[in-house]
């Protein structure tokens, strides 16, 4: 633990975050090698101008003394040198400021300290899979409130996803360094100054200076002129790269960033092979739009886990008919005009039916989550083409819910290459699925609209299935979302059968007699516990933060957390239970971050009462 850096804001595993020295420094943060503060290094034993507490001023962090060794040499010989070294560092032991440790991938041996630095990182450019196993291997091993430097790696093309990946601290060394061999950067790539025929950007060195201009200057100026553009540049996509932090869309962005270079991609799809480090510090909820606008969308955290949720978290109502619809491109799917078709061709029909949305990329989404993040939330580029990916992901989520949740009958309004992949899981599982739709026009023609009318009242009447209640389907539908929150069996604690619900659609309020259990929240979909809410959930052992013996006062910070459930992810309702208070609220980090940190918010308390 730490009290030089607090993270302040995260989007999956990239953060926003304060160092804490003298002055207070914003991370994402790009240090000036040239000035070296607030981060100096004390130097290598290899050389002979190491740095003396005596020479550094108060309020620097310190990188100590280390023996730099290349990227590919032999762990035990790189042991070897970080063991030699340790008698040039006995000189820092009595230093109270802020320290920084170099690890090195061979050994990737973690002690102690405020931040932590990649050995050989120059030489992890276009090595993406050994770049995020270092990363992965400091972030999982060390305190979430220490800093990460990736030093003489950025490049304004890079910097999204270095940063996407857990990277908070970057230097501008390859921005001067290329600069003075002609390298001319852009968010875009990289290009030799002697191959472009006008300067591409409208900085003041650009906008000031031709191509021609530069080519006839001495080579030190020329040097000089480029490296101003090329810091210029790398500092405004840091700008740009904090901003889609703080709206929740850095994934977007690095998605379409990656194309510019194999490697990066390459370094995108690896991440997405990393389900646990991303998902654990992926906000479960959010009010934003996600855009799905690649196939790199099908990898992300937040499909990933809604469709394991569905599988797992999920309980079919007890109805024996199946209606499986196709996805809108208004969410949620019930106010779409599509599926006001649908509902008004079934009539009152429709109360007998359990139904099930198929959509790319989340796969299947039941009728009882169409609310809740991500499903009512994402948008994605619909061009009536379906790729062999998304029809395997897609046809998957289908065939692991048909196999757990059984039905008498199953009738798919579909069409296209919604129809094929009811059709090939049909096949798989043997099941005899009914199609309203058959080659007679789209789902919304009149055609298909009353073939869809007729059979469902004709299923229904015939086997003399009941009507719910429409005040039933909407307990249903709570019960579901609390479950999908909370774990199975939240939703007979949080909407019993003698629950009164009030106020319109989507804004649902859950009563036990004259006690508020809940709220439905439109923006995520989900249910916001009241403290007698909290109170019922308690005995379900879940999204629990236990505190110190204090009555908090308000936010709860990392420190007077003693333990949390590790299920807990950034934007969870959660419960706060300590000896003398009990409370709610929404997690500011994910539980574990909560029990390692000690600096930060942990949980935005809504509700407490001393006990």
């Amino acid at each position: 633990m730490t009290k030089y850096f607090e993270v302040t804001r995260r989007d999956g595993a990239a953060r926003l975050g304060k160092l804490l020295l003298k002055v207070t420094h914003s991370t994402p943060m790009i240090l000036e090698v040239s000035s070296g503060y607030p981060i100096v290094y004390a130097g290598s034993p290899w050389g002979h101008s190491s740095l003396s507490p005596d020479d550094v001023d108060d309020g620097t962090l310190v990188i100590l003394p280390d023996k730099s060794m290349p990227l590919h040499v032999r762990g035990e010989r790189v042991k070897g040198m970080v063991e030699s070294a340790r008698k040039s560092m006995q000189v820092w032991n009595d230093w109270r400021g802020a320290v920084g440790r170099i690890v090195h991938p061979a050994y990737p041996d973690i002690s102690p300290a405020d931040m932590y630095v990649l050995g050989a990182a120059k030489q992890m450019e276009h090595n993406p899979r050994v770049l995020l196993e270092s990363v992965i291997h400091i972030r999982n091993n060390t305190p979430p409130d220490t800093a990460l430097y990736a030093p003489a790696l950025a490049t304004p093309e890079n910097l999204g996803l270095l940063v996407y990946v857990g990277v908070d601290v970057v230097d501008d060394t390859l921005a001067v360094a290329r600069a003075f061999g002609d390298i001319y950067m852009m968010p875009g790539g990289e290009y030799r100054l002697k191959d472009l025929s006008e300067l591409p950007c409208g900085c003041n060195v650009c906008s000031n200076t031709s191509v021609a201009e530069l080519k006839e200057m001495d080579a030190t100026k020329r040097g000089e002129l480029v490296a101003q553009h090329n810091k210029t540049r790398l500092e405004e996509e840091k700008r740009v790269t904090v901003q889609h932090i703080r709206d929740g869309h850095l994934r977007e962005y690095v998605e379409g960033k990656c194309r510019s270079d194999p490697w990066l991609t390459a370094l995108l799809r690896l991440t997405d092979q990393e389900y646990s480090y991303l998902e654990q510090r992926t906000h479960t909820y959010r009010r934003s739009t996600m855009y799905t606008n690649s196939a790199e969308s099908l990898d992300r955290v937040e499909v990933k886990r809604f469709a394991r949720r569905v599988q797992e978290r999920f309980q079919s109502p007890e109805n024996n008919i199946l209606l499986l619809l196709p996805c809108s491109a208004r969410k949620p799917y019930s106010i779409s005009n599509s599926h006001q078709y649908f509902s008004h061709a079934m009539g009152k029909h429709r109360r007998a039916l359990n139904e099930v949305i198929i959509t790319s990329p989340l796969g299947i989404v039941p009728r009882e989550l169409e609310l809740v993040y991500p499903a009512a939330h994402y948008d994605t580029p619909v061009t009536g083409h379906w790729d062999l990916e998304e029809r395997s992901w897609v046809g998957g989520c289908l065939l692991d819910y048909l196999r757990t949740n059984r039905y008498s009958h199953i009738i798919a309004h579909v069409d296209g290459a919604y129809q094929d992949i009811c059709q090939s899981v049909a096949s798989d599982l043997g099941l005899d699925i009914i199609y309203t739709v058959n080659g007679e026009g789209s789902v919304t023609s009149s055609h298909s609209l009353k073939k869809l009318g007729d059979t469902v009242k004709a299923l229904v009447n015939e086997e003399g299935y009941p009507l719910r209640k429409l005040r039933d389907i909407t307990a249903t539908m709570l019960r579901s979302i609390a479950n999908y929150q909370f774990g199975m069996g939240a939703g007979e604690l949080l909407v019993p059968d003698n629950a009164t619900i009030k106020a319109p659609f989507p804004k649902h309020q859950v009563y036990d007699g004259r006690t508020q259990l809940a709220t439905l929240n439109p923006s995520t979909g989900t249910l916001t516990p009241t403290l007698e809410g909290g109170r019922r959930l308690i005995e379900l052992g879940t999204y629990h933060v236990h505190i110190d013996d204090f009555v908090p006062g308000g936010n709860i910070l990392a420190p007077g957390v003693v333990d949390a459930d590790p299920a807990i992810r950034p934007s969870d309702q959660v419960l706060v239970v300590g000896k003398r208070a009990i409370g709610v609220g929404r997690a500011m980090m994910g539980g574990d971050e909560m029990v390692r940190s000690s600096r930060g918010v942990a949980v935005d308390l809504r509700q407490v009462k001393e006990i």
